[in-house]
């Protein structure tokens, strides 16, 4: 196992302080879903949450795992904790068949957005959103975050279209409950509103932008993570 530690300054202002429990509209299949179930609660024990959790081939083979704490915030020492925390359970439960690098990040500025409370967060931004049923005929959408509101169904986003044609009307609301992938845009309200909310972080946080050198495991960290995953274990 390799380490990558990434943060940036990708953090929304949070009203008030998440709950680390909300469940996510989005989440991962297969490997990915076993990874991020596994991983999910000591998360939550460390006051973080899980984001999203990705396996790629990049560098060989890639565990990314975007996490934020309750402030919406991620830095990295807060990678170093999520990290010493979850390797020796990813050891002792060997999800993997073959060497991989794990990466802790934060989500991004360009964030996917997996929560209810991520579109509140975001109102007034640019995204893009995917449904998995089709809406007036289509499935993908790009617009403004105008509201979430209550629905008989469920949350209902309410999005101001950028991409309609002349006749299609200009608003569309779209279930959450039948989400399929959201993601804010990069654009240049979004980058300002972010560096806003960095600076307003806690004080003594980094601001971001900042990534720690990948470095190889030793076998007697491999051993001592073992020991102490095997120790959590039996105190369940």
């Amino acid at each position: 196992m390799a380490l990558t530690l990434q943060t940036d300054a990708g953090a929304l202002p949070a009203q008030t302080d998440l709950d680390l429990n909300e469940p996510r509209l989005v989440g991962e299949t297969g490997l990915a879903l076993r990874v991020a179930d596994l991983l999910a609660p000591t998360l939550v024990h460390l006051d973080f949450r899980v984001v999203r959790v990705k396996i790629s081939a990049a560098a060989g083979c890639t565990i990314q795992i975007m996490a934020e704490d309750a402030k919406g915030q991620m830095t990295i020492e807060d990678c170093e904790r999520i990290h010493d925390a979850v390797s020796p359970i990813l050891d002792l439960n060997d999800p993997m068949s073959q060497a991989y690098r794990l990466e802790i990040s934060s989500p991004g500025i360009d964030r996917p957005l997996v929560r209810v409370s991520d579109f509140d967060r975001a109102l007034g931004h640019e995204a893009r959103v995917e449904v998995k049923s089709a809406v007036e005929g289509r499935r993908r959408f790009k617009g403004i975050i105008k509201s979430v509101d209550a629905g008989a169904r469920g949350p209902v986003l309410l999005l101001e279209r950028l991409d309609a044609k002349a006749e299609e009307a200009a608003l569309v609301a779209l279930e959450l409950n039948d989400l399929a992938e959201a993601r804010l845009v990069l654009t240049d309200d979004l980058i300002r509103a972010s560096l806003r909310a960095a600076k307003a972080a806690v004080k003594g946080k980094p601001a971001g932008g900042e990534r720690a050198p990948a470095k190889a495991m030793t076998k007697a960290a491999r051993l001592k993570n073992n020991a102490l995953a095997t120790k959590l274990a039996r105190q369940k």
